[in-house]
């Protein structure tokens, strides 16, 4: 018997969603948890797991398509089967809360699945698990590769390991010239890293692809990606909300650079590739601690204080920018800062990321500098008052006790809403910061 493909509810505020693009055919074959097709929500874009193995017997939405949550959207079966004949064709469609991942019934019994937000929690969630889920088909490849699947984080149902989950990490494991039964290397977030030190980021997306012309013609017009409209209408309704003011600083970044050498082996011994990031925000956290009304919000003509940093991260990833939070910030430690930041963006990267993973931010961080950028003047991302923008680590010339030196220096700018943050505020939160990265270690 056929079995339903539904659209998925991504958190209990979606209704619908945008069916993107299929990834299999009609007539293809599919492995379940195998990425089958692509969404969009107001929240996030994601690839949705195969619920069964089997055949793509049809397709009912079509790509480009938003329906309600729980539509059914196509039919997976044995090769030959009528889909017709074994499954009704209306969409099913249900008010009823739904789980934050696709489900549909499966032939055979399972385990009782993880929630969503734990199966895409911090890596270090893999260790808790009892048990390691995966087809017949990962363990023939990982037994041809010698690959030990307990050291693998699974993206399918309740942590399952889809064939894309292991085939990536022997391609990492390759890449990296480490032995592949060992862990795989940890994600790494697009922050500032400087070789020399200017920033170049270790996983920047494909730059977007040029124009194709024909002969004779001008122009050519494109429809925007669902993410694309959401941006821009994020964006307007910003600067028509918003007066937009900018303040920028030059920090030293000599003593970061020292204290990141320092402590680069201790982190690496625990599966973390330290970047100045975790810096930038500690010192941010600092200066809100000192200045609250940089994390704060308005309502009409009431301001509200959060107590809580939630620390937003911009993440440049294929088709556009999205901003995954790191909850109650303030909270963590260097090392925690360092894993939950490298953990966001790489699933951002890679659309594993599930709606409250975006969500709750109140005060974001956007690096420019990854790309070589001086430094930018970012939007806010509403409804916060501001966001902090860190330029390219670059080493110039400067005056210490009336002589030059060389030393690394980085611009940071603070976008802010000038209806509750004026310029003094503002500076005085940069002047913390910049006090904080410049400070030597204790």
């Amino acid at each position: 018997m056929a079995v339903d493909v539904i659209m998925p509810q991504m958190g209990e505020s979606i209704a619908e969603g945008t069916l993107v693009k299929w990834l299999k055919n009609v007539g293809d074959k599919v492995e379940r948890d195998e990425p089958l097709f692509e969404i969009s929500t107001d929240k996030v874009d994601a690839e949705i797991p195969s619920p069964a193995a089997g055949t793509l017997l049809e397709v009912l939405v079509q790509p480009g398509t938003t329906v309600d949550i729980k539509t059914v959207v196509g039919r997976i079966g044995a090769q030959g089967e009528s889909a017709r004949d074994s499954a009704p064709k209306a969409a099913a469609v249900s008010s009823a809360p739904a789980p934050a991942t696709a489900t549909a019934p499966a032939p055979a019994p399972k385990p009782n699945p993880v929630p969503a937000a734990t199966s895409a929690a911090a890596p270090a969630a893999v260790a808790e698990r009892t048990f390691v889920r995966s087809s017949p088909v990962v363990q023939k490849i990982a037994a041809e590769h010698g690959v030990d699947v307990s050291l693998i984080e699974g993206t399918g149902e309740g942590g399952r390991i889809t064939k894309k989950d292991i085939m990536t990490y022997i391609e990492s494991a390759a890449s990296s010239a480490a032995p592949i039964a060992q862990a795989a290397p940890a994600p790494t977030y697009s922050a500032p890293v400087a070789p020399a030190p200017s920033a170049a980021p270790a996983a920047a997306p494909a730059a977007p692809k040029p124009a194709v012309f024909a002969a004779g013609q001008d122009e050519v017009r494109e429809p925007m990606s669902i993410m694309r409209k959401k941006i821009a209408e994020h964006m307007v309704m910003s600067k028509h909300t918003s007066p937009h003011v900018y303040t920028i600083f030059e920090v030293d970044m000599n003593e970061v650079v020292k204290r990141r050498e320092a402590a680069k082996k201790e982190f690496e011994g625990e599966g973390v590739k330290l970047t100045f990031l975790p810096y930038f925000i500690e010192a941010a956290i600092r200066g809100i601690k000192e200045y609250p009304i940089i994390n704060s919000s308005v309502d009409g003509d009431t301001i509200i204080y959060k107590k809580t940093v939630n620390v937003g991260i911009a993440v440049a990833i294929q088709n556009g920018l999205i901003v995954p939070v790191i909850k109650k910030a303030d909270q963590m430690n260097l090392l925690g800062l360092a894993k939950t930041a490298a953990d966001l963006g790489e699933r951002a990267r890679t659309k594993r990321l599930v709606p409250d993973d975006v969500q709750g931010g109140t005060f974001t961080i956007t690096n420019v500098g990854v790309f070589g950028g001086t430094f930018g003047l970012p939007i806010i991302n509403q409804p916060q008052a501001a966001i902090m923008g860190l330029g390219t680590i670059t080493k110039r010339p400067v005056v210490i006790d009336d002589a030059i030196a060389i030393r690394p220096i980085v611009y940071l700018s603070l976008s802010y809403d000038h209806r509750i943050v004026d310029g003094a505020d503002a500076a005085r939160f940069l002047t913390v910061v910049k006090r904080e990265l410049e400070k030597p270690a204790a």
